[in-house]
């Protein structure tokens, strides 16, 4: 007898079909489900930052320029005599004193114009001494003596001239300091104030800067101003200060000279170094100071982003005096916030980050 041709038969697959139907359509419901829930979470991703906390200290408002360090004394020495150099006595980074023998030239000829000058003189001045035994009688006429008096005083300022150029041929230092520079050779020929310098002395217990400054800056100088100078030669910081200041605007550059005084007592700066120079306009005490890089500029608008419960808010703020890589906040923050300095590139207000700070 074949099963599927009963009644009984045909309502048991009946059955069966109708159990697989619910149970195929049970699983589809819950794969639905799942999918749905997936859907409807909402993955957040914060965004990596590094930040600083506010701090409390001084800042300095300055005037950035560069200036070449040059001696406040210098020399060139020339011949004021003509002769063949004999001897050179000191060289090239040797310290002299003023009035110290740098060179001497030939002097024989200066030494015979001497003698002879004294020779004129004790003749003029023997005859001289004869007419005025009769000049008080009036045994000799006044154009006469009057005549000898004035030969008289000329030879002596023949031998004052004759001194004086066999005392020039001994070169010497007219300040202290040390030889920068030599040109003269033992043999060569000097011509009186020939334009071939022969020496070059610097004094280096004080240097000068001199730096032009736009007009607009000539409101914020004094005289005594403080400036600090960075010198890469040695890498350090020195002090100055502003010593003269010109009255004058060039009409031409819109510029004005200042001349910085930099003490230099340990000679560790040397004449023609470069200097970086910070002019002190200002300073403040127990202010406001964040990192420059926090500052992001916005249409016009200084901002930065600060960081709290793992999310930054941006913030308009107003500046002070800047310094270096520090700036003053004078409105916007209280002073206990931290503010994004790396990453704030990719932030918007109220952006979800993470502090990674190394």
């Amino acid at each position: 007898m074949e099963l599927n041709k009963t009644p009984i038969a045909r309502a048991l697959v009946f059955a069966g079909l109708i159990g697989l139907s619910a149970n195929l359509s049970g699983c589809g419901n819950a794969e639905a489900t799942d999918s749905s829930a997936k859907t409807n979470e909402t993955e957040v991703i914060s965004i990596p930052v590094e930040t600083r906390p506010l701090t409390s200290g001084s800042i300095t408002f300055t005037y950035n320029t560069t200036a070449i360090l040059e001696a406040k004394e210098e020399a060139f020495v020339v011949a004021r005599a003509s002769g063949i150099i004999e001897h050179i006595h000191v060289e090239e980074g040797d310290y002299v004193e003023k009035g110290q023998t740098l060179a001497q030239l030939d002097k024989k000829r200066y030494e015979l114009n001497l003698a002879r000058a004294k020779a004129d003189l004790r003749g003029i001045e023997q005859e001289l001494n004869k007419i005025n035994k009769v000049y008080s009688q009036k045994l000799v006429s006044d154009d006469t003596f009057d005549k000898l008096t004035a030969q008289y005083e000329a030879a002596q300022a023949t031998l004052r001239l004759a001194e004086l150029d066999l005392k020039e041929t001994t070169i010497t230092a007219p300040i202290s300091g040390y030889i920068a520079e030599r040109n003269a050779k033992v043999g060569n020929l000097t011509e009186s104030f020939q334009r071939e310098k022969m020496f070059h002395i610097v004094q280096q217990k004080e240097l000068q800067g001199i730096v032009y400054l736009p007009e607009s800056e000539l409101r914020n100088l004094r005289q005594g101003q403080s400036a600090t100078l960075t010198v890469p030669a040695i890498t350090e910081h020195v002090a100055a200060y502003v010593d003269r200041i010109s009255p004058v605007v060039d009409a031409q550059t819109g510029t004005f000279k200042v001349t910085l005084q930099v003490p230099n007592d340990d000679e560790r700066l040397k004449a023609g170094m470069f200097s970086e120079v910070a002019l002190n306009y200002a300073r403040r005490e127990n202010a406001m100071l964040m990192p420059r890089k926090a500052l992001v500029s916005i249409d016009n608008q200084t901002s930065v982003f600060v960081v709290h419960d793992g999310v930054a808010s941006k913030v308009d703020v107003a500046l002070g005096f800047e310094e270096g890589d520090v700036v003053e906040v004078t409105e916007g923050l209280n002073g206990d916030e931290s503010v994004v300095t790396a990453g704030h590139q990719n932030l918007k207000d109220q952006s979800p980050v993470e502090v990674v700070n190394s």
